[in-house]
C-alpha cells in the first residue's frame, strides 16, 4: 500500500516552460539505473546545472523563495519519449502534484501509475496560478481530490478537474493496480468457484 490523497494544500513551484519534453525531466544518461530511488536528484538536472555542475540561477528548483509538493508547469508537458523515469524523478524530488493545461496521454499515464496527480486545468487558470505563484511565492494551493478541485483562496479561482474513476479509486486508497488485485482477491476466487 503506498501514500494516500485526499486533500493536498501546498505552496507550489512555477515553471511556466512549455513543451517540457521527458529529457528535460530526466535525461536519457540518468536511466541506468532500474529501482525508482535517487532520480530525484536529476530532476532537470540541465536546466538547473551548468557544465560544472553549478547550480544555474533563476531556474525555479534553485530559487529558494519557491517550494512545496505541487509544480506548476506550462502547457503540454511530458511529451517526447514515453520513459517512466520522468515520473519516477518527479516524485522522488517530492512533488505530489503537477498542474498544467495539458499533459502527454503516456506521461500522464505514467505518473497516475507512480502517485502523481496531473491535474489538467483551463489555459486561463494555468496562467493566473503561474503569475500568482511567481509574484507571490507564499501562495497556496488546494488539490482535492474526492471532489476533484482545484483552487487557490488568494485568487478566487476554482476549477473541476477530470480523472478516471479507476486511477482516482486507488489513489484515494493507496493502491496501485497489483494492491487493487489483491484486494479483490476474496471476490475473484468466489467468482473462479461460481463458474468452475
Amino acid at each position: 500500500m503506498k501514500e494516500k490523497f485526499n486533500i493536498i494544500t501546498s505552496t507550489c513551484v512555477p515553471l511556466a516552460t512549455e513543451n517540457i519534453d521527458t529529457d528535460q525531466i530526466i535525461p536519457a544518461r540518468f536511466l541506468k539505473a532500474t529501482s525508482r530511488d535517487d532520480f530525484g536528484k536529476n530532476l532537470f538536472y540541465d536546466q538547473r546545472f551548468d557544465a560544472e555542475g553549478n547550480p544555474i540561477p533563476g531556474f525555479p528548483l534553485n530559487d529558494s523563495r519557491y517550494s512545496g509538493k505541487i509544480l506548476v508547469a506550462g502547457k503540454n508537458f511530458g511529451c517526447g519519449s514515453s520513459r517512466e523515469h520522468a515520473a519516477w524523478a518527479i516524485h522522488d524530488y517530492g512533488f505530489r502534484v503537477v498542474i498544467s493545461s495539458f499533459f502527454a496521454d503516456i506521461h500522464r499515464a505514467n505518473e497516475l501509475n507512480n502517485f502523481l496527480l496531473p491535474v489538467t486545468v483551463s489555459e486561463p487558470f494555468l496562467f493566473a496560478l503561474l503569475d500568482k505563484v511567481t509574484a507571490e511565492p507564499a501562495t497556496e494551493v488546494t488539490v482535492d481530490l474526492p471532489s476533484q478541485t482545484v483552487s487557490c483562496p488568494t485568487l478566487n479561482l476554482s476549477e473541476k478537474f477530470d480523472i478516471d474513476p479507476y486511477k482516482k479509486y486507488c489513489l484515494i486508497n493507496g493502491l496501485d493496480d497489483v494492491d487493487f488485485l489483491l484486494s479483490k482477491i476474496d471476490d475473484i476466487k468466489a467468482f473462479e468457484k461460481s463458474h468452475s
